[in-house]
């Protein structure tokens, strides 16, 4: 399929079925994330891979959703802060533009694979940077939940590019 074909079947899902995730699915997943562009180039990004049994019931206390524990794979992807670029003209820092680049990267290289996922960022981020135990100087942005589903993409209600677009 083209680029638009796989961008429009990408959804958000939270039905999995029981398969297991291949180690050749996940580390094309992964490696997706890892190619993706990042401002300077810095990278400042972590990749934490969540199948253990003890590791998601932790996890899933962070975001106490029926679905989410259905998932078989949660990839927690985390910034860190020292790491991101700032923009110097107004301090913007961009590692949560950039986590969101490879997090976008890894759900369409899922999507390409007949896989379902779901960024997941309404969790609670100091117990997750707890379970994970993260560095002082590294968050996490977005998690993702991943697994093999048969859910079928509902159809995407989006503005038209008349009312998102202004060419000049």
């Amino acid at each position: 399929m083209n680029f638009l074909e796989l961008a429009k079947s990408r959804f958000a899902v939270r039905q999995y079925t029981g398969q297991v995730v291949t180690d050749d699915e996940l580390n094309y997943i992964l490696e997706c994330g890892r190619v993706a562009p990042s401002a300077v180039n810095f990278q400042p990004w972590h990749f934490y891979v969540v199948m253990g049994e003890e590791k998601r019931a932790l996890l899933q206390q962070c975001y106490n959703r029926d679905w989410f524990k259905e998932a078989p794979v949660y990839i927690v992807c985390s910034v860190h802060r020292d790491q991101a670029w700032t923009r110097q003209s107004d301090g913007k820092p961009h590692g949560d533009i950039d986590i969101a680049i490879a997090v976008e990267h890894m759900c369409l290289a899922a999507a390409e694979l007949g896989m379902g996922t779901c960024w997941v960022c309404n969790f609670d981020a100091a117990m997750c940077a707890d379970v994970m135990d993260m560095a002082t100087d590294e968050y996490p942005a977005v998690i993702i939940a991943l697994g093999h589903t048969e859910a079928v993409a509902p159809e995407k209600n989006r503005k038209p590019l008349e009312e998102i677009v202004t060419r000049l």
